[in-house]
């Protein structure tokens, strides 16, 4: 049978929790496909993709691989197009890229309470920061706060704001802040604040939805003042769930058959 061998690429990526959430998707799918993990670095990336044979059915991207695999793929859904981001790479019919960051990271918001909440403040600046500004723009924000240690690297994401239609500015972490509703904290697990910034951002930032999972809490969230914080296990699974709709239909927006019971399963490899 071709087609049939899916992986998580990144690096790192031993911390991964992808292989169990898609082999308890493919299991209560009742489908034979094996998905891995493999280290791959940006360096490794274009020859280890040009490597694979038919036996491939898709890739899962991860840090530092998500601006690599969208000029690596031919056709880009309308996420990724906006984002400039790819995470998921089907290959069955030439190489086709699509972004679930972006449907991750909102439907994570819509369990957690936090749509149409219309002034939100964005940590970080790399590929997550561009889905997470688009998620939070179809849940309802006209105003964004984005902070980076280098605030140039925002500039795409405040051409994107205009794109979008919404207020998009860029500071340092430590530049003086306003009261925001909601916090998107798309920095590397592992990633700590020095206090004294943390506490400001904590201050004014509102719920914290830190895209980080492992472990938890994170750096920033054991420092979020008043404790409303969201860790990315949500996002983690809603986004792998999207993923398993491309692999198996070609299309994040077609429901999986019986798709309430696939997700029992992912929830429960978590």
């Amino acid at each position: 049978m071709t087609h049939r061998r899916l992986a998580v690429w990144g690096d790192p990526i031993a911390h991964s929790k992808s292989p169990q959430l898609h082999a308890a998707a493919y299991a209560a799918l009742g489908v034979d496909w094996e998905y891995t993990r493999r280290r791959v670095d940006e360096a490794a990336f274009g020859g280890t993709l040009g490597a694979l044979d038919d036996s491939w059915r898709g890739l899962s991207l991860t840090m530092p691989l998500k601006e690599h695999a969208h000029r690596a793929a031919r056709t880009h859904d309308r996420y990724a197009d906006l984002t400039g981001a790819v995470n998921t790479l089907l290959l069955t019919d030439g190489i086709r890229g699509f972004n679930t960051d972006v449907g991750g990271i909102l439907d994570a918001l819509g369990e957690q309470d936090l749509l149409d909440i219309e002034s939100v403040r964005i940590l970080g600046a790399g590929a997550t920061a561009s889905s997470a500004l688009v998620a939070c723009v179809e849940a309802g924000a006209r105003a964004i706060d984005v902070r980076a240690r280098r605030p140039e690297r925002a500039a795409e994401l405040v051409a994107l704001g205009r794109r979008l239609g919404v207020s998009v500015s860029a500071s340092p972490f430590d530049a003086d802040a306003v009261d925001v509703g909601l916090t998107v904290a798309t920095l590397p697990g592992g990633t700590a604040l020095d206090s004294t910034t943390a506490a400001r951002l904590s201050a004014s930032g509102g719920v914290l939805f830190d895209v980080a999972y492992s472990p938890w809490p994170s750096a920033l969230a054991s420092a979020w003042s008043d404790g409303r914080a969201a860790s990315g296990e949500a996002m983690l699974l809603r986004q792998a769930v999207r993923q398993v709709r491309i692999f198996v239909h070609g299309d994040q927006s077609v429901p999986l058959p019986s798709e309430e019971a696939v997700v029992a399963a992912m929830k429960t490899a978590l």
